[in-house]
């Protein structure tokens, strides 16, 4: 549920990522993550491709790096630990991203709370990524 105080928030806005045209290009994300290893977009696609082989393990760690990454980011763009992260603005994809794959990562290993935690928090940050995610 979104909270008064959200709503009254400026949204946050990540600065580019670099990493973006590479993964689009179709660098592997393995290079791309150690050349940009803050990019919160590199480790998202590895925590997917992980959850896709049916890895949750792996997917977790990467998981949890890109989510590690993409609140050093957050907060270096003025984000006080709450408020709109919209999904309409591509460089916080990857956030959002990692976020998602890291809910699903944590249900498959049991981590419920966890998954709970990261499923409200993606929905608090924008509805619209849940959507485009599920």
């Amino acid at each position: 549920m979104t909270k008064l105080g959200d709503l009254l928030s400026s949204p946050t806005r990540l600065g580019d990522d670099p990493a973006v045209d590479l993964l689009a290009a179709g660098t592997p994300a393995v290079e791309v993550a150690a050349k940009y290893p803050a990019s919160s977009a590199a480790w998202a696609v590895l925590a997917e491709a992980a959850l896709a082989a049916h890895e949750p393990v792996t997917a977790y760690a990467y998981a949890r790096t890109g989510y590690h990454r993409g609140l050093d980011a957050l907060r270096r763009s003025g984000w006080k630990g709450n408020g709109p992260i919209p999904w309409s603005h591509v460089p916080n994809q990857g956030f959002l991203r990692a976020l998602h794959a890291l809910a699903e990562a944590a249900a498959a290993i049991g981590e419920t709370d966890e998954a709970t935690r990261c499923s409200t928090f993606l929905h608090d940050s924008d509805p619209a990524a849940e959507a485009a995610l599920s």
